[in-house]
């Protein structure tokens, strides 16, 4: 029996080369625009210009991470400013930055209201902002989800900032964007992007539209990742994208599982790039959800395994490729081994775990950060 489930999504998703130009004409009804941009992103210079062309009065957040010490720092400045808009554009850490402060500019109350696992996790009070989020890599699907990821330092944590009004009013995914990504960043991003199609596949909360979304998704975007750190390829940009939004949608509608559970522990506690720890922690996550289920969820796993399989070889294959471009090990992006069994206790009890097809054990939670 299927269990009921529905399909939400952002306002308004337009996919394609040259959507970017869009922007301007959107927020041209605006009189005041918040411009949140990563300052390595080129094209943002392009869209402030577009911006200013249309009369309307313009402020300029250059970021990166999103904590909540600079949050609030920003709101201070910000909330004075009464945007009307906020435009995010940059990587997935730039777009949450961009969805927190569309959300907390006309909140009442103080972020820790909002967030959830280190705070009281309430929805908010008032309507967030309209949004338009606009991504320069092909990671988070961020720009269709309903969610900010902020860091917390006093907690040592990275948590979300959840509610349904939070989807972007409009995602502009242009892959082009992407072409100037540096190789590091390309196979963190990408190695994200592809475990948020697989989560969300072998999920105990899939669903048909879900399974839909991501059987395509999944084998598109392991040959389009293969094809751009290999080969150079700028046309697999289109799939790594179109991947990218894939496990944006499946992700807000079915959940994840372990590897993101485990992810926001470890981000939060050593501040390593999140794509980095999701692609280090894939393999062993699958490897143990293979042993641990059985019946249709151990055959959604396999199914996985034999798509990664048909693109590399195998998985452990595929485990040396990405090794072999550099993504590094749990250790060296400064998680040391005697902060493992704190890291498999407070990964049970994210909110991304609870989507994991198997409650996993101790042992087999132990044994994914000694592989990972």
């Amino acid at each position: 029996m299927i269990a009921p489930f529905g399909f939400a999504t952002a306002g308004t998703i337009r996919f394609g080369r040259g959507v970017l130009a869009e922007a301007a004409p959107f927020a041209a009804t605006c009189a005041r625009v918040l411009l949140v941009r990563s300052a390595s992103v080129t094209a943002a210079d392009g869209l402030a210009r577009d911006l200013r062309q249309t009369g309307a009065a313009l402020d300029l957040i250059v970021t990166g991470e999103p904590d909540l010490p600079a949050i609030n720092a920003h709101l201070a400045t910000t909330r004075p400013f009464a945007p009307d808009l906020v435009i995010a554009i940059g990587g997935g850490a730039v777009i949450d930055y961009g969805k927190a402060l569309a959300a907390l500019i006309p909140a009442p109350h103080g972020a820790l209201r909002y967030l959830e696992v280190v705070g009281e996790g309430q929805p908010l009070d008032a309507a967030p902002l309209p949004l338009i989020a606009i991504p320069t890599t092909a990671g988070t699907g961020t720009e269709v989800t309903r969610n900010a990821v902020i860091g917390v330092p006093a907690a040592g944590r990275k948590v979300s900032l959840r509610d349904p009004r939070l989807y972007p009013t409009l995602a502009l995914v242009d892959p082009d964007l992407c072409l100037s990504c540096p190789k590091a960043v390309t196979l963190a991003s990408g190695l994200d992007a592809i475990t948020q199609v697989i989560e969300p596949f072998i999920s105990a909360r899939a669903n048909p539209v879900t399974d839909a979304v991501c059987r395509d998704a999944i084998p598109r975007g392991l040959a389009a990742l293969h094809r751009i750190m290999d080969h150079g390829d700028a046309s697999a940009w289109d799939d790594m994208a179109l991947t990218s939004v894939c496990g944006g949608l499946a992700l807000a509608n079915a959940g994840l599982g372990a590897v993101h559970g485990f992810a926001g522990v470890i981000g939060g506690r050593t501040g390593a790039a999140h794509g980095a720890i999701c692609g280090t922690l894939l393999v062993p996550v699958l490897q143990a959800n293979l042993a641990a289920t059985q019946g249709d969820a151990a055959a959604r796993v396999t199914w996985v395994i034999d798509r990664i399989t048909d693109e590399f070889g195998s998985l452990s294959d595929f485990d040396h490729w990405s090794r072999d471009h550099g993504l590094p090990r749990l250790a060296a992006l400064g998680l040391p081994p005697e902060t493992h069994a704190a890291v498999a206790r407070e990964a049970k009890d994210a909110s991304s775990y609870k989507a994991n097809p198997v409650d996993l054990d101790m042992a087999a939670l132990l044994g994914i950060l000694a592989r990972g």
